[in-house]
């Protein structure tokens, strides 16, 4: 191959771009990157691996290939445009080969019919995808204590956070009460310096800490005063997630003087390597992110947390695969990373997963037993069920209620709205001390400029014997937690309870002939919410959760690929919080929070493979994927069924029996996972024939986003060998393949299938003997019996005599043929 031919061009004369003017695009170029280049430009040797570990970024080799590749993303641009008009952000070398530059809508289109020019995108803006549960899943008896305990698991394994940065000063990434984290030479990333206080983010368990937002800045959207100009978290999300997966273990959960527990990560051994791309008040950019992807990969990282994801598919590609962030992360596997992202929280609904491509494992979001409930006892004996994280009222005695619309002050105006209780100048305190304030629920709770904790403070401000919030209407968006509290309070999230308090109100209020009140006769009771209840009703996918089918193209069209992967907890978990951090209004200034959203499940994965990886230090990161696919479990802590959270026809929320598209393979099984007996493992060149295969795929598409040409265009995206099975368009029969391999002693397997009536499910052979080390190939036919309109769901079930039990999830719908 001989690179990038440059042609002599004339230059486009054009305006020099302001800041914030124009756009930043992604481009991708001819040529191969460092990871897969295998020779073929004079001069320079190859410097392709399969491992990076194996990969020296030093070496004259690596080194003057990434310079050679910059160097033509230099050239191309300087023979395109005049200096001033355009300005480049980043050089990709080593996952892909590209840039990311910021030029005019015009300039773009000129650039992408440039010779030697494969791509050109529009950068498109990502968002975040917003203990108890190491116990949960059994992680302390059941894994740490072949890992060497909790203070050995995830000893010298590296997650790198894609995120919001960290807050180093947090107890759950301390090093004062743990042994010392001894050099870690084969990490090569590094520490920035806070401007502010001149000393870095590191301490041994922080082992790396960048910022990237040169898009950001080129877009106008970034305030330093506002975002930190560092690896500082000015959001929470990034600690509450780096906490989640590698957070010191037995951090007491202290806030308003109660103790909830201690939080540990899942691997609270492991370092933790920050790569912040997310800000306060605009999200990040997927040129940042993939600039912080491909620095990641070459710091050394073994596995990468990505509790973010774009906010719709790609436009400018025929697959959801095929994009430059999904590129970067296929490279990032190839390089011996596993990966972890987020589903995205636009559930109940079908198809609004943003993780789609089958190289990354997608984590849907699961409740775990632990609920916070609490209740309102009324004076005429009525107990409405809530929401309330707080103590009692004062010795369990009823208070009387006023409403903070009857004890307004003249000067309250309707400038704000006084019902949300969000500023107590406007409400009189001599009618308030000593009862408990009723307010309401607007939608400034959704929008984030009202929150459960100021109605607190108010109540507090005011001398209130406690507070009520109660919803009357349903509102978009909107998400009912528990929030930690102080101040006795509830809040009432069901309108038709609701309308049964505000009667009682109502009822007992004394008013004059001008609808003023003169007299307030209803009562209440507040009961303690501090305690958690356990349910065995769990797990159970959380409503948010977003769902499958995976979809492979903008319009929707279904994809041969099951998502999302695996289910972990993702709903109310207690972790490590930045008190500047800005995500949760109820929790500004705290060190802690109980957060939920997928963003809190992917954590979860990324520190059980990172306990994987430890154990297994040359498993492939499809190898460490499949471990936790085909250990984990559909069924829930009482042994039925695992739920799924879902709408009913009348928008009220309801259980119904969860699907594939809902959990993909299970909830994960950590323990079962460090030892699954069988794994199916996938390789680089298998993820390159699958896209190849995937219908109405333009073979140069793929080479031009993967620098990796397609040799056949033959077989089914379903032939590739992950461990779940999907046919989204079943004609007739159709027959695929499966190769195991044993990474345990000698076993003899039984297989047996079960799959809904209307589609035949067989497995060949019945039974196989397989050797340590050793593969057998599994050959599944399927076949339509009748024809429903919608998807089948089964499994293949292997069971070893030694105790194993491997399962593989399929998922097809039956067409006429």
């Amino acid at each position: 191959m001989k690179g990038i031919e440059i042609v002599s061009m004339l230059f486009f004369s054009l305006p020099l771009l302001a800041f914030g003017s124009g756009e930043v695009y992604i481009v991708t170029v001819e040529g191969e990157p460092v990871v897969s280049y295998s020779g073929g430009v004079d001069g320079f040797s190859a410097t392709a691996i399969d491992l990076m570990e194996e990969m020296d970024i030093t070496s004259e080799s690596v080194t003057s290939y990434a310079l050679h590749l910059e160097k033509k993303h230099d050239a191309l641009l300087d023979s395109l445009f005049e200096v001033g008009t355009y300005k480049k952000l980043y050089s990709y070398r080593h996952l892909v080969n590209g840039f990311a530059v910021h030029i005019s809508p015009e300039q773009a289109e000129a650039l992408s019919k440039a010779p030697g020019v494969k791509y050109v995108e529009k950068d498109m803006k990502i968002k975040k995808l917003t203990t108890h549960t190491p116990q949960f899943l059994g992680l302390p008896t059941g894994v740490w204590p072949t890992r060497g305990g909790f203070d050995r698991a995830g000893e010298d394994i590296v997650i790198g956070f894609v995120d919001s940065g960290i807050y180093p000063k947090h107890p759950s990434f301390s090093t004062h009460n743990t042994e010392p984290y001894g050099p870690l030479p084969r990490y090569r990333g590094k520490c920035e310096v806070d401007p502010e206080t001149q000393r870095d983010f590191c301490n041994g368990k922080i082992i790396g800490a960048q910022h990237f937002a040169k898009a950001a800045i080129a877009a106008g959207a970034f305030n330093p005063a506002i975002d930190f100009p560092s690896p500082l978290d000015g959001d929470g999300h990034g600690s509450h997630t780096a906490a989640i997966a590698a957070g010191n273990n037995g951090i007491r959960v202290k806030m308003h003087g109660y103790e909830f527990g201690k939080a540990s990560g899942m691997a609270p051994r492991a370092r933790i390597a920050v790569y912040k791309v997310l800000y306060r008040l605009f999200g990040g950019y997927v040129s940042d992110v993939v600039a912080a992807i491909e620095q990641a990969v070459l710091d050394g990282v073994d596995i990468l947390n990505l509790s973010v994801g774009p906010n719709s598919p790609p436009t400018t590609t025929k697959a959801t695969f095929l994009n430059p962030f999904d590129a970067a992360l296929l490279s990032a596997v190839r390089a011996g990373v596993f990966v972890a992202q987020a589903a995205g929280n636009g559930g109940p609904f079908p198809k609004t997963l943003v993780s789609f491509s089958p190289w990354i494992t997608t984590v849907a979001a699961a409740i775990d037993d632990r609920r916070y409930k609490n209740n309102l006892t009324l004076g005429n004996g009525k107990i409405l069920p809530g929401l309330g994280l707080s103590p009692s009222t004062h010795g369990n005695k009823s208070f009387n209620l006023v409403s903070a619309n009857d004890v307004m002050l003249d000067l309250s105006l309707l400038k704000y709205n006084p019902l949300d209780c969000q500023r107590p100048e406007l409400l009189n305190r001599h009618k308030v001390e000593g009862n408990i304030l009723l307010c309401g629920y607007s939608f400034n709770f959704v929008s984030g400029t009202a929150s459960i904790k100021k109605v607190s403070e108010t109540a507090k401000s005011l001398g209130a014997a406690g507070f009520i919030v109660a919803v009357e209407n349903a509102y978009p968006g909107a998400k009912f937690d528990p929030v930690p509290v102080d101040t006795p309070g509830i809040l009432i999230t069901d309108a038709r309870k609701t309308k049964e308090l505000i009667d009682y109100y109502n009822c007992s209020t004394t008013r004059d002939w001008a609808g003023r009140p003169i007299s307030f006769d209803a009562t209440a009771s507040i009961a303690d919410g501090l305690a958690p209840i356990l349910h065995k009703s769990a797990p159970q996918v959380a409503l948010f959760s977003s769902r499958g089918p995976d979809v492979k193209d903008f319009s929707f069209q279904d994809a041969d690929v099951l998502k999302p992967d695996i289910l972990a907890p993702g709903y109310l978990i207690w972790a490590a919080w930045a008190p500047n951090g800005t995500d949760e209004a109820n929790y500004i200034g705290e060190g802690f929070a109980m957060v939920s959203g997928t963003s809190m499940a992917a954590p979860h994965i990324a520190g059980i493979a990172a306990l994987i990886k430890q154990k297994n230090p040359h498993w492939s990161p499809s190898a460490i994927k499949s471990a936790l696919m085909t250990t984990a479990t559909t069924l829930d802590r009482g042994g039925r069924p695992i739920l799924a959270q879902q709408y009913s026809e009348t928008e009220i929320m309801t259980l119904v029996r969860a699907t594939p598209f809902d959990y993909g393979s299970g909830a994960v099984n950590p323990k079962a996972a460090l030892d699954p007996g069988l794994i199916l493992d996938t390789t680089y060149e298998d993820y390159i024939r699958f896209l190849c295969s995937v219908p109405d795929v333009d073979p140069n598409e793929v080479r031009n986003i993967t620098s990796s040409a397609c040799n056949s265009t033959t077989g089914q995206p379903a032939d590739l060998n992950s461990p779940s099975v999907t046919i989204s368009h079943l004609e007739g029969t159709q027959t695929v393949k499966r190769t195991v391999t044993n990474v345990a002693d000698t076993e003899t397997y039984v297989i047996t299938t079960r799959m809904s009536p209307e589609i035949a499910l067989e497995a060949s052979p019945p039974a196989m003997t397989v050797l340590p080390g050793a593969s057998r190939e599994i050959t599944l036919t399927l076949t339509v019996r009748s024809v429903t309109g919608g998807y089948s769901f089964g499994e293949v079930l292997m069971k070893g005599d030694r105790g194993h039990r491997v399962r593989i999830p399929v998922v097809a719908m039956g067409f006429n043929s």
